[in-house]
């Protein structure tokens, strides 16, 4: 695996005017050989006009539009089925990548081939991308813990996947509204090797339209217990 193609995946939705910030994140990375695969989930704004007006010209960028509001699951199950990259990874359009980000994640899969996904630091950061909170955030996970059993303190927002590995588990529930992040990680756990970088690698926005922030934060957690009790029940039938 050398050198491989790298697809960026963004499910967007009505998060148009933050894309700016991902997308010149997205070309100063020092790992250049990558796609990015745009999705947009039916957004009411002008989303699709800015993220066009941005990419227009750049072949490595490509927007396709769901007919309507589909779901983050439907959307983020899209992307990687248009993905031709062999390491895939999920980028929030309102979050930004640090420039060395891509090429320290590929450097830890091309050294071990049971690796199925590699996470690591973040920082919260304003509607500016200044930093809101002192300390970084994430987690390795203990020995003897997982995903499901040691909690949310080691999920983050960005990490990058062998699409091979991907291929092995169930995909991406496509109903699931919201924790869709979390349904990936526990599945991509059971495949292969969860490798943690204990480095800030990218910056996650808080904001009020976020889709787990103020009321939809108990929406959040009915998904994520959702896709913990799917968890339980799929290691309980493979035993």
């Amino acid at each position: 695996m050398n050198n491989p193609l790298v697809s960026i995946l963004v499910a967007n939705y009505n998060n148009g005017h933050f894309f700016k910030d991902c997308y010149h994140s997205i070309l100063e990375q020092t790992y250049t050989n990558w796609e990015v695969i745009i999705v947009d989930d039916g957004s009411t704004d002008d989303s699709v006009f800015m993220i066009k007006k941005l990419i227009e010209g750049d072949s490595r960028f490509k927007l396709f539009l769901n007919e309507e509001n589909e779901g983050c699951g439907f959307t983020k199950n899209k992307c990687v089925s248009l993905a031709e990259g062999i390491i895939c990874g999920f980028l929030d359009p309102d979050d930004a990548l640090s420039p060395v980000a891509i090429e320290k994640m590929i450097q830890l899969h091309q050294e071990n081939t049971n690796i199925s996904i590699v996470t690591s630091k973040y920082k919260l950061v304003d509607f500016n991308l200044n930093q809101i909170e002192e300390g970084k955030h994430g987690a390795a996970i203990p020995i003897g813990k997982s995903y499901l059993t040691y909690g949310a303190g080691a999920m983050t927002a960005f990490a990058t996947f062998k699409k091979e590995k991907y291929n092995l588990t169930i995909g991406i529930d496509k109903k699931m509204k919201r924790a869709v992040d979390q349904d990936l990680y526990f599945k991509m756990e059971e495949v292969g090797v969860v490798v943690f970088l204990n480095e800030v690698l990218y910056q996650y926005r808080k904001h009020n339209n976020s889709i787990s922030a103020n009321e939809n934060e108990y929406k959040a957690k009915y998904w994520h217990f959702y896709a913990m009790l799917n968890t339980y029940k799929r290691r309980k039938k493979s035993n």
